[in-house]
């Protein structure tokens, strides 16, 4: 058991090659963490930055997407196109699937998608199934459960439940394990991650020189994820929202 649990952790705390989100397929720079600045392309189940959604946008009028250059589909075909991708086992579309449901109330349905969308690979899924199990919502709650979805889905790169797992270790006493979940959340532009090894730096938790290491390298996955034209289409984004 005890070799069993030092090969997890050897799992647990590798440095994540990218978040789970990947980068985007058209400009190939990686995605905000922040959802409000990409969208998922309902034809392909591409996830697409709001730069190149609105460059594409102001070249071809956005009537197709931006990555397969399908035309923009009606709600009804889109709806066919979301259930052509899970019968091809698109991993995407069967957590979308899965969250349609559960904002439906159909919490065993929406279990069930996120389980086989988490099989498949998706990170976002596994994240899901956590809250499923912290809230007994579908399944019977099982915080250990929860704790083990968490820990699936920050190895595929999943910065807030790799943060979550940070709290839940320091609430039981492993700060030296909530620190290093943090670090690396921190590398990957989680915001919460750093603030919280910054303030536990206040608190004489953590040495000066980690906390500043950590700010250097949030700084620099957050830098990661701009470009010109992501910030074009944020400043359309808040003209719009101001009207």
């Amino acid at each position: 058991k005890k070799r069993m649990a030092e090969l997890r952790d050897e799992i647990l705390f590798k440095q994540p090659e990218s978040s789970h989100l990947g980068d985007c397929p058209i400009c190939m720079i990686p995605l905000p963490l922040d959802l409000e600045c990409s969208s998922i392309m309902t034809c392909c189940s591409k996830t697409v930055c709001d730069g190149c959604v609105h460059t594409i946008e102001l070249r071809d009028g956005g009537d197709v997407c931006p990555f397969c250059r399908t035309p923009v589909p009606t709600k009804k075909k889109a709806n066919r196109n979301l259930m052509k991708r899970i019968e091809a086992n698109d991993p995407v579309a069967i957590r979308q699937k899965g969250s349609e449901y559960f904002g439906q109330g159909d919490y065993s349905a929406a279990v069930e998608l996120f389980k086989k969308a988490a099989k498949l690979g998706d990170g976002e899924a596994n994240y899901q199934l956590a809250g499923c199990y912290g809230l007994g919502l579908g399944v019977e709650r099982k915080p250990k459960m929860e704790i083990f979805y968490w820990e699936e889905a920050a190895i595929g790169g999943h910065p807030k439940a790799r943060y979550n797992i940070g709290v839940t270790e320091k609430r039981n006493g492993r700060f030296d394990r909530a620190q290093r979940h943090w670090i690396i959340a921190a590398s990957q532009g989680h915001t919460n991650s750093v603030k919280a090894l910054v303030e536990n730096h206040k608190r004489g938790l953590v040495k000066k020189e980690v906390a500043d290491d950590a700010l250097r390298a949030y700084k620099a996955a957050v830098d990661a994820t701009k470009s010109p034209q992501r910030e074009a289409a944020e400043a359309v984004n808040q003209n719009v929202s101001y009207r």
